[in-house]
C-alpha cells in the first residue's frame, strides 16, 4: 500500500481489498513472505530492546525525578533502547519488504540476501537505517511514554494487570504508528528502491539519505504520499505493541515473583 508507483495489479485502496487481492493474484500464504527473516531478527532485537529500556529507564529516573515516573526519561529510555533494536531489525527490515514487492524475484530470505549483498554490497541493508532511526526515536519515545502515561491512570499501582496491559500498549501503538506513518513511507522507497518510482523522478542508480526520500515521495505523490497505507500500519501496531508488552509484563511479573518464592530468609 506504501508503494509510491506500483503495478495496475498491485494498486490497493482498502486493507480488506489489498489481502484479498494478494491471496486470489499471488496465492495464500504470499501475505506471510518474510515471516522466516523477521522472526530471526526479532528475538534478539527484542531481547536488547527491553534490557536497555529498563536499565535507561531506571538510571535516567533517579536523575530526573528522584520519586516516582519520569515521562523524559521514559522517552529518552525508549530512544536509547531503539539504536540497539534497529541496528538488528534494519538487515531484516530490507529483506522482508524486498520479498513482499509485488512480482518479487526473490524467492527465499537467503537468496535475497546473496543477490542485495553481491548487487549492492553491505551498505544496502543499512540505506535506510537513518530514516529508520529518525522514524523509530520519535515512535518509541511517543509510544513509552504514552504507555507509561496510560499505566499510571488504569494501573496506578503497576501490579500485573493483563488487560491494562492490552489496553495501554495498544492505544500507545496506534498513537505512535499514526504520527510516524511519513517517514515509514521514505523508510519503505529506501528499503525496496522501487524500480518504476524511480524511473518517474529520473533518478538513476540507488536513492539514498532521508531528504532525497522525503522529495521523491512529495514530487511522485504530493502530501497523500506521506499517509499511504496508515490504516494498515495502525491496524499492524496495535496488535503488535499490545501483544509485546502484555508478554513482556507478563514474564517480568513471572520472573520476579519465581525470584522472590525462591529467595532464601535469612
Amino acid at each position: 500500500m506504501q508503494s509510491l508507483n506500483p503495478d495496475p495489479k498491485a494498486q490497493y485502496t482498502s486493507i480488506y481489498g489489498a489481502l484479498k487481492k494478494i491471496v486470489r493474484t499471488e496465492g495464500f500464504w504470499r501475505p506471510l513472505r518474510g515471516l522466516n527473516v523477521m522472526m530471526m531478527g526479532a528475538g534478539p532485537a527484542h531481547a536488547m530492546y527491553f534490557a536497555c529500556y529498563e536499565n535507561m529507564k531506571r538510571t535516567l529516573n533517579a536523575v530526573f525525578h528522584h520519586q516516582g515516573n519520569s515521562h523524559l526519561a521514559n522517552g529518552i529510555a525508549g530512544s536509547m533502547a531503539t539504536l540497539l533494536h534497529d541496528a538488528v531489525m534494519n538487515p531484516a527490515e530490507v529483506v522482508k519488504q524486498r520479498m513482499q514487492m509485488y512480482n518479487s524475484p526473490h524467492r527465499s530470505a537467503l537468496s535475497c540476501i546473496r543477490t542485495v549483498w553481491r548487487t549492492e554490497g553491505l551498505g544496502a541493508f543499512y540505506r535506510s537505517y537513518t530514516t529508520q532511526l529518525t522514524m523509530n526515536i520519535p515512535f518509541q519515545s511517543i509510544h513509552f511514554i504514552t504507555y507509561e502515561f496510560l499505566q499510571e491512570q488504569v494501573n496506578p499501582h503497576r501490579g500485573y494487570n493483563p488487560w491494562s496491559h492490552i489496553i495501554s500498549g495498544g492505544l500507545a501503538g496506534a498513537l505512535a504508528a499514526a504520527a510516524t506513518t511519513p517517514l515509514d513511507v521514505c523508510k519503505t522507497l529506501l528499503n525496496t528502491q522501487e524500480n518504476m518510482a524511480l524511473s518517474l523522478a529520473n533518478i538513476s542508480g540507488r536513492l539514498s539519505g532521508m531528504a532525497n526520500a522525503f522529495r521523491m515521495v512529495y514530487q511522485l505523490n504530493g502530501l497523500p504520499g506521506y499517509f499511504k497505507g496508515i490504516q494498515a500500519r495502525i491496524v499492524y501496531q496495535m496488535p503488535s505493541t499490545a501483544i509485546s508488552w502484555s508478554v513482556y509484563e507478563f514474564f517480568k511479573y513471572f520472573l520476579t515473583k519465581h525470584k522472590l518464592e525462591n529467595r532464601t530468609p535469612y
